[in-house]
């Protein structure tokens, strides 16, 4: 069993060492730009009203799940027009990119719509069990947060249950995303006490 307020400062604890990778802040940028562009900035923020997730957690978890695709269901990156096959599995279809994405903050583990502690270790650690709890369990930082920074040299889930120490995720992780976009966008605050 994960103890969740210890992996909270853990995570807070790696936000304040983090540091980007400098040869990948171009690319980093880029998708920054990309996340926090105003049409899909307006699109988060309809789903923010909703759930009570910051708009910017949204898009982070849209990137890492669907690389910002408005055909995929944040939920897992399966099509939001037709019941998903991933895990969460059997969940639609939907009506909209919206209502599917309120639905997997809402209706699917870890329930980010009840989560309300939006601090950096806080905020991290909900994405982190959005993810799944795996590298925590094995005391390691999870790509799904860290890939792109100095936090994070390899290991990898390439498959359910089968973690291999010597992969890299190549996707940039959720915490270098955050740092880029809030860099670009003021409005953007993970460092909120909860």
């Amino acid at each position: 069993m994960i103890d969740v307020a210890k992996l909270k400062a853990v995570n807070a604890a790696r936000w304040a060492a983090m540091q980007i990778d400098p040869a990948l802040a171009t690319s980093l940028d880029r998708v920054a730009a990309r996340l926090i562009d105003a049409a899909a900035k307006a699109r988060y923020a309809t789903v923010a009203a909703q759930t009570g997730v910051p708009w910017f957690i949204i898009a982070v978890i849209h990137e890492r799940e669907a690389s910002q695709s408005w055909a995929a269901n944040l939920a897992q990156g399966d099509p939001w027009n037709a019941v998903s096959v991933h895990v969460p599995k059997g969940q639609g279809p939907f009506k909209s990119w919206e209502d599917a994405a309120v639905n997997a903050l809402a209706h699917s583990p870890p329930y980010a719509a009840h989560w309300r502690d939006w601090s950096a270790g806080g905020a991290l650690t909900l994405l982190e069990q959005y993810n799944g709890l795996g590298y925590a369990a094995r005391g390691v930082p999870s790509p799904y947060l860290w890939a792109g920074t100095n936090q994070y040299k390899s290991g990898k889930y390439i498959a359910d249950g089968h973690y291999d120490p010597n992969a890299v995720d190549h996707q940039f992780g959720c915490a270098a995303l955050i740092s880029r976009m809030a860099a670009a966008d003021r409005s953007i605050n993970l460092g909120a006490a909860a």
